[in-house]
């Protein structure tokens, strides 16, 4: 049985690395993952447009599932994506969030009397795999379930609870992605908790629907906290944008736009890395196939 699913990017309003307590925006990007089962007992795992990154996570999201259902099936997996990855633009949680369900809608087109899972059973075995396979700290509860249901969210990560979940108006988001890559688990967590009582600050002013202040604010505290360059975030202000800030961890700055696009291109191209045009994403994550 062969399925194939779709699942968006996301860009940060709140880092809950500090705090524990996180807020994300759906962006356009993609990622499509294509399971198909076996009866070999072995699952095999690609990256069609980044072959020699580790498919890990891809893999443990499968067995997940597998658990879940109490199945002992093999698999192929691929996924193709337009998403940078180790970027801060939740390439991992988007991932993890199409491989479960392309595997979750396998195994159901097989054994069509199982249980479908809730989408929140999807989204949190997409993050218990990412703690396993060590892609997180914090397990991505807010950057899952942003890429997952689309609009943006406010989340208690360790609480794994949605607290805020709306569609946003139509905007266009413009990303900055430099030359580096940042992997999560690398980061100094000590140090991105000094500034702790501020992060939290911006994340109530999140959490009363005030996403562009807020994603102002945490971008200007850990690109301090994490040596990003804030000029990046701040130009794009600068230039009309409504909100600008860090993804993640970085180094991806992502803003977002009502017009103004070519006079935060133009400002943007001082830096050095690449200009990626996206908009705000509402649509959930989906099986095409």
């Amino acid at each position: 049985m062969r399925s194939i699913a779709i699942s968006h990017g996301a860009v940060t309003i709140i880092n809950a690395i500090a705090t524990g307590k996180g807020s994300a925006l759906g962006i356009s990007l993609e990622t499509k993952a294509t399971v198909e089962l076996n009866d070999s007992g072995k699952i095999t795992a690609k990256i069609k447009n980044s072959p020699g990154e580790d498919t890990k996570l891809m893999e443990l999201c499968t067995r997940y599932v597998f658990n879940h259902f109490d199945v002992d099936y093999g698999a192929k997996i691929e996924t193709d994506s337009n998403i940078p990855i180790a970027k801060g633009l939740k390439s991992s949680s988007a991932a993890a969030n199409a491989v479960v369900l392309a595997t979750v809608n396998s195994i159901l087109k097989k054994t069509p009397e199982f249980k479908k899972p809730s989408d929140m059973d999807i989204i949190n075995l997409g993050v218990n795999a990412a703690i396993k396979a060590k892609v997180t700290i914090t397990g991505a509860f807010d950057d899952a379930s942003a890429s997952y249901l689309g609009g943006f969210v406010v989340t208690d990560n360790e609480k794994r609870k949605i607290l805020k979940a709306e569609k946003m108006k139509p905007l266009d988001v413009l990303l900055f992605v430099p030359k580096g890559r940042v992997y999560t688990i690398k980061i100094d967590v000590d140090r991105t908790k000094l500034l702790r009582k501020e992060v939290l600050t911006a994340w109530k002013e999140a959490l009363k629907g005030n996403i562009y202040p807020a994603m102002n604010l945490n971008g200007v505290l850990y690109s301090a906290a994490l040596n990003q360059n804030p000029e990046i975030a701040l130009s794009a202000l600068r230039a009309g944008a409504l909100a600008s800030g860090l993804c993640g961890t970085g180094p991806a700055v992502a803003a977002l736009v009502r017009g103004n696009l070519d006079k935060i291109k133009e400002e943007w191209q001082q830096f050095d890395g690449k200009i990626i045009e996206a908009k705000v994403n509402n649509k959930k994550a989906r099986i095409i196939r």
